[in-house]
């Protein structure tokens, strides 16, 4: 099993309190370390419950990311619409999502095979 690094502790735990600040919820990390051929090593989704709450997470992470650790995302997709905003932190990548569409996409199943942990926020 690969161990974490600092860093990335240290951006999973200021993703987490962003997305509490601001009350998102159904939230979720999605361990793909194990998996053979991904394209990062975790997985953060959460549901916003409006086009303005997918982007107030979406703000707020990349706010707090910014503060805390001087991070700015590599790539960030979906602000227009703000249905699937993901922020890209080459590691991590955020997943924001309003509830039908992560429904529609169920990006926890299609990565099935990932260790999921469901976060309990303080909301």
């Amino acid at each position: 099993m690969t161990k974490r690094n600092k860093n990335t502790d240290d951006l999973i735990a200021t993703i987490l309190k962003a997305i509490d600040e601001v009350k998102g919820v159904d939230v979720k990390i999605l361990d793909l370390r194990e998996i053979e051929n991904t394209v990062c090593d975790y997985f953060i989704i959460c549901t916003g419950t409006s086009n303005t709450h997918v982007s107030a997470i979406s703000g707020i992470i990349q706010k707090h990311v910014g503060k805390s650790i001087k991070e700015k995302p590599w790539h960030v997709e979906g602000e227009n619409n703000a249905e699937w905003i993901l922020i890209d932190y080459v590691d991590v990548v955020v997943h924001v999502f309003q509830k039908h569409v992560r429904e529609f996409y169920d990006i926890e199943s299609l990565w099935g095979d990932a260790k999921t942990t469901t976060i309990s926020l303080a909301n």
